[in-house]
Parts: C-alpha cells; sequence; structure tokens
C-alpha cells in the first residue's frame, strides 16, 4: 500500500511551523517526513541539534523520517560509509544519498547495525548499476530504498518517456520507490528558492496534486507520494488522502456473484484505479446508481481501443429502464461517459468512457465527462484494471 510523505524545509520554516504542519500531516494518515541536510548552515553542532528537535517532532506524528545528504556532507560531519552513528544517535530512520560513494561502499553503508535504511537515487543515470550490485549481494528491501528527484526549475522535470522507461527498468529489483508530486497552495517554498513547485516529472508539475498523485501510481512505478514543497493546503492533505484510501473491495461488491457465475476461474484483476468525472446535470438516478455506487467497475480484458467498458451495470440492473436522451452532438468526443440506453436493450446500462471519437447512434446517453486532464489517467488504466469513478470537486 503506497505511503505518503511530506518534505520540510528548516532553512526556510521555523521549527513551529514545521511542527504544525507534520501534525497536518498526520491527520491525514500520511507516515513520511523528509528534509534535506544539505542547505542548513550552521556548525556541525547546531545541525546535530535542529535535526535532533525534527526527529523528534516528526516521531511524535508516527512519520519515519529520511534526510538528504551527499558525500561532502558526510564528511563534514564526520561521518562516512563505515560509520554512521550519528544518523543513529539523532534517531533518522532513512539516509538519503543524493551522490553515491561507489556500489561497493554503499553496500557496505546498507549493512549497517542500526537498521537505517539507505535511500539511493532513483534518477540517476547509474543507478541500475548500483541496484544489480545490490542484487548479486542478496540486500533485501527492508535495507534499501529508492527516491526520485525534485525539480525546481519549470521545464527540467523528467522526460515522462524516460520516466516510464527508467520505472519499467528498476521495478525489476522489487524496491520502494518514491516520487514526488508538488503544492499549489498559494506561497510555498522549497529547494533553491523554488517557486514552480517540486515535482519529479515536469508534464505533471501544473496538475491538480491528487491527479499528480493518481498518474504516478497507475504508471506502476512508483510505491510512495511526496509532496516536494511546503506547506501543502489541507484540502490538498484531504485530496490526497481520498488518492490513498483503500478501493472498496471486488469480493464484497454487488457485482462479484454475477461474475463467478460465468464460471469459476477467473482472470486475475489489476489494481483500481480513481477516475474524476464531472456529472451531466440530467444524469438519472439509474445513470447515477450504475456509475457512482456498482464499485468497482470492470472490463472483461477486451475493451477496444475507442471505448473502455464495464458490464456491471447492465448486469446488476438488467430489468431497470435506461430511456434513449437526445444529445446534440455528431460525435462522442474523447472523455466522454456514456451509459448504453434501451435503444440497445441487450447492453443497457453499460457503463463506457470514450477514448477515441464515436459516432452518437442514439444508443448511449452522455452522463459525465472526464474531469481536465484524467485523460492523461485513461491512458494508464491497463484491459484488467478496476476503476472507481467519483465526482469531480474543487478545492
Amino acid at each position: 500500500m503506497a505511503e505518503f510523505g511530506v518534505m520540510a524545509y528548516p532553512d526556510l520554516s521555523p521549527m513551529n511551523e514545521i511542527k504544525d504542519y507534520f501534525r497536518l500531516a498526520s491527520k491525514y494518515g500520511f507516515t513520511r517526513a523528509v528534509s534535506s541536510m544539505l542547505s542548513v548552515e550552521g556548525s556541525r553542532e547546531e545541525i546535530i541539534a535542529y535535526f535532533r528537535e525534527f526527529i523528534e517532532s516528526a516521531h511524535g506524528y508516527g512519520l519515519k523520517v529520511s534526510l538528504d545528504v551527499n558525500t561532502g556532507f558526510m564528511k563534514k560531519m564526520n561521518q562516512s560509509y563505515e560509520d554512521i552513528s550519528l544518523f543513529h544517535e539523532i534517531g533518522c530512520d532513512v539516509i538519503r544519498l543524493d551522490g553515491s560513494y561507489g556500489s561497493e561502499h554503499d553496500y557496505i553503508m546498507t549493512q549497517n547495525p542500526y537498521g537505517i535504511e539507505i535511500e539511493m537515487n532513483a534518477s540517476s543515470r547509474l543507478i541500475e548499476k548500483e541496484l544489480i550490485y545490490f542484487t548479486e549481494k542478496n540486500v533485501g528491501r527492508e535495507r534499501v530504498r529508492l527516491c526520485h528527484n525534485v525539480y525546481p526549475q519549470r521545464y527540467t522535470g523528467l522526460k515522462w518517456n524516460d520516466f516510464l522507461e527508467k520505472s519499467r527498468i528498476l521495478r525489476k529489483y522489487d524496491y520502494t520507490i518514491a516520487a514526488f508530486v508538488s503544492s499549489h497552495a498559494p506561497n510555498t517554498h522549497g529547494l533553491w528558492e523554488a517557486a514552480d513547485g517540486l515535482p519529479t516529472v515536469e508534464r505533471l508539475r501544473d496538475l491538480p496534486i491528487d491527479l499528480q498523485a493518481r498518474i504516478l501510481l497507475a504508471t506502476g512505478g512508483v510505491d510512495d507520494i511526496l509532496i516536494g514543497n511546503a506547506f501543502a493546503s489541507e484540502a490538498e492533505f484531504e485530496a490526497l488522502a481520498e488518492v490513498a484510501k483503500p478501493p472498496k473491495s471486488l469480493e464484497n461488491s454487488r457485482i462479484y456473484e454475477k461474475i463467478k457465475a460465468y464460471g469459476p476461474n477467473m482472470h486475475p484483476f489489476g489494481p483500481c484505479r480513481k477516475l474524476k468525472v464531472i456529472l451531466e446535470k440530467d444524469i438519472t438516478e439509474m445513470e447515477r446508481e450504475n456509475l457512482l455506487e456498482l464499485v468497482p467497475q470492470l472490463d472483461n480484458g477486451d475493451s477496444s481501443e475507442w471505448i473502455w467498458r464495464s458490464r456491471c451495470g447492465r448486469l446488476i440492473n438488467a430489468d431497470r429502464p435506461i430511456p434513449p436522451r437526445l444529445y446534440g452532438g455528431e460525435f462522442f468526443p474523447r472523455g466522454s461517459v456514456v451509459v448504453v440506453n434501451d435503444n440497445y436493450r441487450h447492453y443497457s446500462g453499460e457503463i463506457q468512457i470514450v477514448r477515441e471519437p464515436i459516432v452518437n447512434d442514439g444508443k448511449r446517453n452522455l452522463i459525465a465527462k472526464l474531469a481536465p486532464h484524467e485523460e492523461m489517467l485513461l491512458d494508464l488504466i491497463d484491459a484488467n484494471d478496476l476503476v472507481e469513478f467519483y465526482e469531480f470537486k474543487t478545492y
């Protein structure tokens, strides 16, 4: 199950505000806190004192702490790959190595006696070489994590296709992978005077925060979601908590027995994807029920390139009428959510999402549209994935 976390900046925020942020994160089920030791000025003793308080506060709210370091900083603090006792003394849970000591020395660091996890830079072009070495040494997932970079400067985040390819490569090694999303709350701050958010992937930078998270998780290449800039709004926390909420169980749904009736050997279903929709004003209660209450929706792994289809409504509500309703357009555009009406009685009640424009032949009612930018998530729904629709609300 995905973990969610926040990043806080001791060089930019007073400790009392950071503690309030931890409290808010904890309220919405977040379990991770991240910070960078690299940008904090002061003596060795001052840095130790600050982060000791930082960690105690985060732990008080049930947050596991990851601290970003590099080899130069480690030397400044009289630490090395062979000795990370200082991090144990201040209670650090995870050390994120922004720069590597090299595979052999990084391996030694993963074998520290304190159980401190070592988080490697997932965006590094050399990361697979490290992971191959770790695999050869049988380094378990309880010792190593992966975390992508953040990119403060607009237009510099990872390319979408490069991110997908990197995810495909890294996933083979079965370590937990984190990536960053951006808050759009006013007056946020972050590394290196960040004013345009702090995402991992450039094309996600300006999307709503929950959609960024749903897209990253839908790629299958990310386990944990971290908010890169601070301070995110409570409404954004609430939206991400909805993403983190476990989907409705297929086994406990009304559709499960209907599916089993087709045969005892059901094909395996994938994860549940949550899609936001804007409901049409004239949607009926029957259509709303088919769309929002029959959860999760599912296809049979055989949807075409034109539509994604769920047979749930037609199986559960086969005897309840869906009268045809006039729609003025010649075509249903991409992103339309339609229900088959009684002009095609055998399929009446079936929910469909339009992937490519289809002709309006009078056999479908328009009941909703995907909310803005949700089409990007639609492209990531695999044939066997489950889908849960919920109504778009602004925040």
